[in-house]
């Protein structure tokens, strides 16, 4: 028993030590990771830079054998702790970057990292409960009987030890850096296109024009399935955009490829090939409304048309032929949906050198306090007729997606107004995406309107949720459009108090 004891605290000593390490020396990632679960900004900071130390502690504490209790008691109130804020994340339908191993390695939080927590946290409590009274052999007692060579040698392995530490400090501080010279490379080159200086002949990337794309069978998110032939069926090209879950671009793309899936729906179809599995895409998705996501969770359909990076695309003609060499980044991708976008219905998209900008998008419409709302048609939850304007009072039309992170944050700051309105409040009216049960699940009691094209948010201005407008009782604009859970509330505030 003693020595199984032993080999747990050593076990839950190493991880302990590795997370602290690689959390301090990615400390803006840490913290960045803590306000991600959920930790107030103002907490954020101070409670992202104290974990490493308070992990580190519990580390050095499981390693003598009188402090070994305290130890194994402190590291499982951390991975407890670990363990809700992973489950608070996954109930709300959020996966935040768990920065376990700082960049060593950080995946969104899901029941796998929960699973991973609740084994260490049985360990641990394994060790405080049987190791209470008799914790087992001490780990440094063996250094006090060192003498002559073996002092030398243990001096030598932690002279080791660190260099090791330094060596991977150091090449993890030459990545950051890296990136910041390959975002200054990225600005220099945009400098030059504003003064039209020429850009060099793109490479050739991919399968040859003309050629006939490989065929392929995907699955979807909730079990459906795709082929080739089922996307080129319609007289539409075919864009195949290649992400992945845990690539920084990819996610920063989010967004525009909701923008192009509603934009081109009739002159381009765009499917998404994902790496991963649904669980680790599912939440991404609904928050931004992404349809036609597809899994290539081994990455054969990628490396059959010769992808060269994430984000990546390839355009594929409504028979089913290559018409596109294979880019990677958002400003190529852009260009290449300008491209294929720009006849309706073209035989074959020519090969074109992607400009480094596409043409800016045409700028949202703007309705200045005074002017008339839209006229829109909104559905309720059970298909009745929701008006967009009440006659005795202004309206505060909240534009909204239930598998937003930012919007489930806010939910309890929109009951707390429902329960307690403000005298003067306005009526709260949310113009929702997702489904029936995605909305009834909130348990809100304000009106809600189906909005799953996002065509109302559109109409107003806005491009992301949580956003908000005032309304007036007489059908005319009364704010301008706030953007943000403190902005949505600060108008709600203020349209009270008005």
């Amino acid at each position: 028993m003693h020595t199984a004891l032993l080999i747990i605290r050593l076990l839950l000593a190493a991880v302990f030590a590795l997370a602290a390490v690689t959390k301090l020396a990615d400390l803006r990632g840490s913290r960045e990771a803590v306000s991600g679960f959920g930790v107030p900004a103002r907490l954020a900071a101070p409670f992202g830079t104290l974990l490493p130390f308070a992990e580190l502690a519990v580390a050095v504490a499981l390693l003598p054998r009188s402090s070994a209790r305290f130890g194994a008691v402190g590291g499982f109130a951390l991975l407890a702790l670990f363990a809700a804020a992973i489950a608070r994340s996954i109930a709300r339908g959020e996966a935040p970057d768990c920065h376990c191993f700082g960049q060593l390695h950080s995946e969104p939080a899901g029941w796998r990292t929960l699973a991973r927590n609740a084994v260490l946290g049985g360990l641990a409590a394994f060790a405080a409960i049987a190791g209470w009274h008799g914790p087992g052999p001490s780990a440094t007692a063996w250094i006090g009987r060192l003498h002559g060579a073996g002092t030398v040698a243990f001096a030598g392995g932690i002279a080791v030890a660190l260099l090791a530490a330094l060596t991977v400090w150091g090449l993890l501080a030459l990545l950051r850096q890296n990136g910041r010279l390959l975002l200054r490379i990225d600005e220099l080159e945009e400098r030059l296109d504003a003064v039209g200086a020429p850009a060099p002949p793109a490479p050739h990337h991919g399968l040859p024009i003309g050629e006939l794309g490989p065929t392929f069978t995907l699955d979807g998110l909730y079990g459906e399935r795709v082929t080739l032939e089922a996307l080129t069926a319609s007289d539409r090209p075919v864009m195949l955009l290649f992400t992945d879950p845990w690539c920084g671009p990819c996610n920063a793309l989010m967004p525009q490829i909701s923008d192009w899936q509603r934009g081109h729906a009739a002159g381009l179809t765009l499917a998404v090939l994902t790496r991963g599995s649904a669980e680790d895409n599912r939440s991404k998705v609904r928050e931004h409304g992404i349809e036609n996501v597809w899994l290539d969770s081994d990455l054969d359909v990628y490396n059959a048309y010769q992808g060269n990076g994430t984000p990546g695309a390839v355009l594929v003609d409504h028979r089913g032929r290559i018409a596109s060499a294979v880019v990677g980044g958002a400003d190529a991708i852009a260009g290449l949906v300008a491209e294929a976008t720009r006849d309706p219905a073209p035989a074959v998209v020519p090969v074109v050198q992607v400009p480094a900008r596409p043409a800016p998008p045409p700028p949202p419409p703007s309705f200045p306090v005074g002017a008339d709302a839209p006229e829109l048609e909104l559905r309720g939850l059970t298909g009745e007729t929701v008006p967009l304007t009440d006659p005795d009072r202004d309206t505060l039309v909240v534009f909204w997606n239930p598998g937003c992170g930012f919007c489930q944050r806010m939910l309890d700051d929109v009951r707390a107004f429902e329960q307690s309105p403000p005298a003067g409040a306005p009526r709260l009216l949310l113009v929702s995406t997702g489904s029936v049960a995605d909305n009834e699940a909130m348990g809100l009691k304000s009106e809600i309107a189906l909005d799953g094209s996002f065509a109302a948010g559109s109409a107003f201005g806005t491009t992301g949720t949580p956003s908000a407008i005032r309304v007036g009782s007489d059908g005319k604009i009364a704010s301008g459009l706030a953007v943000g859970a403190p902005g949505v509330m600060a108008l709600a505030a203020a349209a009270a108090v008005d």
